[in-house]
């Protein structure tokens, strides 16, 4: 196999993580992934990222929390 190159490996990333590319790009990132430091970091960040906001949408804040924070949202928006 031919390292697929950081580019590609960036620009698939998030359909790679979801496993939505084809056998031979999975695999050509996967390889790239273990030979590539910065490309691997960058892979570990959206995994995390994606575990802690999937535990997060199953957690819900409680009324007040979450009234306060759209009120906030909501004023943001009105002032841009």
């Amino acid at each position: 196999m031919t390292d697929c190159g950081c580019e590609k490996a960036r620009r698939d990333l998030e359909e790679y993580l979801r496993h939505e590319v084809c056998k031979t790009e999975q695999s050509d990132i996967a390889e790239h992934l273990a030979n590539c430091e910065g490309c691997r970091d960058e892979a570990l960040v959206a995994t995390t990222l994606t575990e802690v906001l999937a535990r997060a949408c199953k957690e819900s804040a409680p009324e007040e929390l979450r009234d306060q924070v759209l009120a906030k949202l909501r004023a943001a928006q009105a002032t841009h």
